[in-house]
């Protein structure tokens, strides 16, 4: 048995120890019932968020979710079934209803718990649980000085969608009848304005936020007011362009979206599917030999920071691309044997994705690219993970002589995902670590960029 976090626990509804138990006796009622082998996951979640607009508070959310899932074998039958009540009574059925369920299930040759010698034994103490102590009306009071903050940096700011601070705290519990279990706690917190600007006719909105474990290291409300401002007027006078080919810069926060679509693409459920532009690609250069990517599960109070996935399986940093050589895959146990590999520990996602930087700023980037689009925000969904095709509405800014000159809409991005990884130029210092994929800019060499006629 892996060890439990050792937290302090009173600020939730449960102790991490009933947590615990209740997934041995779910472990111990799918043996009785007949499973070959079973697993399950409970949660408790609590928190609560508060929103202004326009100086008056607008809603105040609390959140106190809990839940359970259960998965049964019988041989290699699959049941599942979960529940929001943690009474024995309904335990006890949801039990049941998963052992039912496997019964009437035809055998899946690739299905069943991660292999026992893969479970993670020590569990690092990674600090992801730092709770914030703050009150709703003291998160009122950061929420309003947020946009007050950003509401004061132009006249042009005329309104506002309003500017919002959250903290969510949560506890999860997973255990097999490979006798693992192993839990811990988290906190996620953030801040964020989403302003509206006008000017001749016009009006644009734009927004920032900052997100993290610790509250301590998010950024102060009035910069996040400021930012949202900045963003926002920046957008006014924007201009629409002729259709044209030229390099592009995917701002740091959009960029994360473009290694998204990578992770998705070599992750194991398209692969087993055949319905990856990136199948049978270990081995070949799916980026330029200045790229390395690579896993980093167990930073300190990391968003994507975990001791072992959600199979048990224990994390380890990894190298997923070496000199722009991928090097291999975002697999679970299911897709690892679909596959005739072996998991990657990332049942659930991957974790602290990170790409390394050419050292450029973002004004340097610009520099760099001389002509070109800087991308601030894309839209819709026309990506497409099995030919690699990428169509997606954008708008950003015209560069001329490395600097910008104007703000774009109504712009259309075009290319293939294949040539643009090969394309890209330079990854910027300008590292966004708002989530679990961490990067800074992106200079792709060339684009389509659909505009006017």
């Amino acid at each position: 048995m892996a060890e439990i976090s050792k937290i302090q626990t009173s600020e939730f509804d449960y102790d991490i120890g009933y947590l615990q138990s209740i997934v041995h006796d779910i472990l111990q009622q799918s043996a009785a019932l007949g499973a070959s082998s079973a697993e399950a996951a409970v949660s408790s979640q609590n928190g609560y968020s508060v929103t202004v607009r326009k100086g008056e508070v607008e809603t105040i959310e609390y959140n106190r979710d809990k839940g359970l899932g259960v998965t049964v074998y019988f041989g290699q039958s699959k049941g599942s079934a979960s529940t929001t009540d943690f009474k024995p009574a309904a335990i006890k059925t949801t039990v049941q209803a998963a052992c039912d369920i496997a019964r009437y299930t035809s055998a899946d040759e690739y299905a069943g718990l991660a292999d026992a010698e893969l479970l993670a034994k020590d569990i690092p103490q990674l600090d992801l649980y730092q709770p914030w102590s703050l009150l709703p009306e003291q998160a009122v009071e950061l929420a309003l000085q947020c946009e007050t903050a950003g509401l004061a940096v132009d006249k042009r700011l005329t309104n506002s969608e309003g500017a919002y601070v959250s903290t969510h705290s949560g506890q999860r519990v997973y255990g097999n009848s490979l006798g693992f279990t192993g839990g811990y706690a988290s906190s996620r917190h953030s801040l964020g304005c989403t302003l509206i600007a006008s000017d001749n006719d016009e009006m644009q909105r734009d927004h920032w936020y900052s997100l993290s474990r610790n509250p301590a290291q998010l950024e102060d409300a009035e910069s996040v007011g400021r930012r949202a401002a900045e963003r926002t007027v920046q957008r006014l006078n924007a201009r629409k362009l002729s259709t044209c080919h030229v390099p592009v810069i995917f701002s740091a926060d959009v960029a994360r979206g473009l290694m998204g679509h990578l992770v998705r693409a070599i992750s194991g459920g398209s692969l087993y599917r055949q319905s990856s532009f990136l199948l049978d690609s270990i081995g070949k250069t799916i980026l330029p030999d200045f790229v390395t990517m690579d896993e980093r599960p167990h930073v300190r109070q990391g968003l994507g920071s975990a001791p072992f996935d959600n199979e048990g399986v224990t994390t380890n940093p990894r190298i997923l691309v070496d000199g722009g050589v991928l090097q291999g895959y975002v697999l679970d146990s299911y897709a690892a044997r679909r596959l005739g590999m072996q998991t990657t520990g990332n049942a659930g996602g991957v974790h602290n994705l990170h790409i390394n930087s050419t050292g450029q700023s973002l004004t340097e980037l610009l520099r760099d690219m001389g002509r070109g689009l800087l991308i601030t925000e894309v839209m819709g969904q026309g990506v497409n993970i099995v030919t690699g095709d990428y169509s997606r509405g954008a708008s950003g800014f015209w560069v001329e002589h490395g600097e910008l000159q104007y703000p774009v809409e109504e712009i259309t991005l075009a290319g293939k995902l294949d040539e643009m990884f090969l394309g890209l130029q330079a990854v910027g210092s300008d590292l966004d670590q708002r989530g679990n994929l961490l990067t800074g800019s992106w200079l792709i060499d060339s684009m389509t960029v659909a505009g006017a006629e």
